[in-house]
């Protein structure tokens, strides 16, 4: 039972530190490497609000939400729009874009535990013997809401089909009339939404610290890569392997190798299947 509820919720983080990254890949072709850092830069975002500003808790959230949804945008126009299409220059240009926000945000003084965000909902529940605080359900249940409102918003609004458009075929979609940079930065926005989104939701259940940015951003890469790149049913499935995989080495062979889980997921995807599970990029096979 404890395997089957903490494995639920290691989950359902996975799919929420991914679905970012997976967003703004299927849409735009662009890995943004800077996906962690947003995640950490949202978390002091919030923190400054409710602890310096003394904001309410839900002003603050959505706040972070927009803030950091704008600083997503910026980050596209003024920097990834240059090197779009040039694979190993994004990749060099969203990381470097990373470690100036994670490394600027320890410079400034951001480190050390001290940094935590309130929990939305205080208190515990038992289930089938095992205690579980509020906050690891709510966490369950607005990430599977969560999933269900992109799928909705992809299929029934104007927005979401021309980002589909632009993720089955970008040439297509400007035959058509879509501003293929007009909704790149649209979905930069939304995937740094859903990097805060992930942060508002997890980092109360522990501390904000820089080192984080990176583990959520190997963790979000190992999720999109096992699932397929740009694939988001693919994504979630592939969330709830590694977060298994994950409760059950914690198990039985301890804390510590967690994080291989993730390492061993990628190389042997990109060893037995580089498409990945759902992947739609075959030439990704080739390519490897």
């Amino acid at each position: 039972m404890e395997i089957l509820i903490y494995g639920t919720i290691n989950s359902v983080a996975l799919a929420l530190y991914a679905l970012g990254f997976s967003l703004v890949y299927g849409i735009c072709r662009l890995p943004n490497f800077a996906h962690g850092a947003l995640y950490v830069l949202s978390g002091f975002i919030a923190w400054t609000m409710i602890n310096t500003l003394k904001t309410n808790l839900l002003v603050a959230v959505v706040a972070t939400l927009l803030v950091t949804g704008i600083i997503g945008a910026i980050i596209y126009r003024l920097f990834l729009i240059r090197v779009r299409g040039m694979e190993i220059s994004e990749i060099i240009a969203s990381y470097a874009i990373a470690l100036a926000i994670l490394e600027g945000l320890r410079w400034g003084g951001f480190r050390g535990m001290t940094y935590t965000l309130p929990v939305f909902i205080e208190g515990s529940i038992t289930i089938g013997g095992i205690s579980v605080d509020y906050q690891r359900i709510l966490v369950v249940v607005v990430g599977a809401a969560l999933v269900a409102g992109l799928w909705l918003f992809t299929h029934y609004t104007r927005v979401g089909m021309a980002l589909r458009g632009m993720a089955q075929d970008e040439r297509a979609a400007l035959m058509l009339g879509i501003d293929s940079d007009f909704m790149a930065v649209v979905a930069m926005g939304m995937g740094s939404m859903l990097a805060a989104f992930a942060a508002i939701l997890l980092l109360p259940l522990g501390n904000i610290v820089v080192e984080s940015g990176y583990n959520v951003l190997i963790l979000a890469i190992a999720v999109c890569i096992v699932g397929g790149l740009g694939s988001w049913m693919g994504a979630v499935l592939a969330a709830f392997l590694i977060g298994f995989a994950q409760i059950l080495t914690v198990v039985y062979l301890g804390s510590h190798y967690q994080m291989m889980v993730a390492l061993l997921a990628i190389i042997l995807t990109l060893i037995l299947k580089p498409s990945g599970l759902f992947g739609q990029q075959k030439e990704l096979e080739e390519r490897v």
